[in-house]
């Protein structure tokens, strides 16, 4: 019995050998993309984010639309025209006509031309309304820049983590492949039992059906990273891990409420509601100006054959143009004016409750994001306190069961432990990370 024991030993101090895994080269090559640079070819090739850059750059055509029309309007027309006989009737309608003779056919043609003076500035305040839509596009841009990079170091990290666990897995099936040879081998000398085998065998068919569950939630999202980059969905994905990512505490200088306060210079959510604002202050601007007069200058100068238009007609070829300033001003809305500022003035109301509303969501927002960073803080340091302790406790069973003190099952529970406290504690360290970017995210400086 003394020699079955001593060579239970050899084999468990065998097993007890760490089993090569994956190197810090093949977790770290030239070619392996860090979270930087995945957010950098995520704003290059991004769907959404090209839209929101299409978005961009016709706000800010806009802007240059609305600066022409402050230019003066210049035209020219010409015409080609069949007249008909020209009557005339000295007697009244229902009399007979005479006929004035004149030229079967005609042409004309000329310029006109139009400066505005004065129209209330509702020009220049529409130039004002295209810059605040370019600034609201500019914002609306940056939030979905913000969530296309959260999106993208949520599907990072969960690469990461899988990476992570196929590299434990790997580990562990090759360990319980040595454990199951050496209980097998011992199985056939009489010490063990023969459901110590089959627990082996079933614990190693487990482990390798996890394996090769986690293989396909690698595929999966590599082919959503791959999505969010703008590359080909089946193309090649290595992503640097290992040491890439530590745990990341909240900054002791940095309270809650700097975050918000900081959020609400930064925030490009709430930046959007504050330029819906101004919009819509711009917008009662506008109405108002309805019933002030609008002034121009103007032009015109037109040639015409024949001549029909004044008395003495002729067949021959005639100009008249005139110039001079003219004002207009729509009297009707004086009346009409009230019900449109009525609706601009609630408007108005309205969009200040939503600022209000925006700015208690954020406030509450950065206070969960915050929380999580704590509470994701904490879950790390009882993570690394389980995975001592669970070391420890596969240490001393496994010495226990060389000396037949404890069971087989004892020793598999424990190893179970141990591999869920290292998927915890690789966990833990994604959501201290994710959760920082989420607060950073909401509040704009992401």
């Amino acid at each position: 019995m003394n020699r079955y024991l001593f060579t239970f030993a050899l084999l468990l101090i065998a097993l007890l050998l760490p089993v090569p895994g994956k190197s810090a080269a093949q977790r770290f090559s030239k070619d392996s993309l860090t979270l930087e640079q995945v957010w950098n070819i995520v704003d290059a090739g991004n769907s959404q984010l090209k839209l929101s850059s299409l978005a961009l750059s016709e706000s800010i055509i806009n802007v240059d639309i609305s600066r022409d029309n402050l230019l003066p309007s210049l035209a020219i027309s010409g015409s080609a025209l069949h007249n008909t006989k020209f009557r005339i009737y000295p007697e009244g309608l229902f009399s007979s006509p005479d006929f004035f003779p004149v030229s079967k056919y005609g042409y004309g043609f000329g310029y006109s031309f139009n400066f505005n003076i004065y129209d209330g500035r509702k020009n220049s305040r529409n130039i004002s309304i295209s810059e605040e839509e370019k600034l609201k596009t500019q914002h609306e841009y940056g939030m979905q820049r913000n969530n296309v990079h959260y999106l993208a170091a949520v599907v990072f990290y969960d690469l990461y983590k899988f990476l992570y666990f196929r590299d434990f897995l790997s580990l562990e099936i090759a360990t319980q492949k040595k454990q199951l040879q050496t209980i097998e081998s011992f199985y056939k000398n009489g010490t063990v039992l023969e459901s110590d085998v089959l627990r082996s065998r079933v614990k190693l068919s487990q482990l390798e059906l996890s394996l090769s569950g986690l293989d396909k939630q690698i595929q999966v999202a590599s082919q959503r990273l791959n999505i969010l980059m703008g590359h080909g969905s089946e193309d090649p994905v290595v992503i640097s891990y290992g040491d890439s990512i530590r745990p990341l505490e909240l900054p002791q200088q940095t309270s809650y409420m700097e975050y918000v306060e900081l959020s609400l210079s930064r925030s490009p959510a709430y930046k959007i509601e504050v330029s819906r604002l101004k919009l819509a202050n711009l917008s009662l601007r506008q109405i108002k100006a309805n019933i002030l007069p609008n002034v121009s200058l103007f032009s015109y100068y037109n040639y015409t054959y024949p001549q029909v238009s004044y008395y003495p007609y002729s067949n021959q070829l005639w100009s008249f143009g005139q110039m001079g300033v003219k004002m207009t001003c729509s009297l009707d809305n004086l009346y009409k004016n009230r019900h449109l500022l009525a609706r601009g003035k609630n408007g108005i109301a309205r969009q200040t409750e939503i600022l209000k509303m925006k700015q208690d969501e954020l406030s509450a927002d950065i206070k969960e994001a915050y929380l999580q960073c704590q509470q994701a803080a904490e879950a790390f340091r009882t993570a690394e306190e389980n995975i001592k302790q669970n070391t420890e406790s596969v240490r001393v069973i496994r010495n226990s069961y060389v000396s037949q003190e404890s069971l087989l099952t004892d020793l598999l529970s424990a190893e179970s432990s141990l591999l869920e406290s290292k998927f915890a504690l690789i966990s833990a360290k994604v959501n201290i990370r994710l959760s920082y970017i989420r607060l950073l995210a909401q509040t704009g400086i992401l």
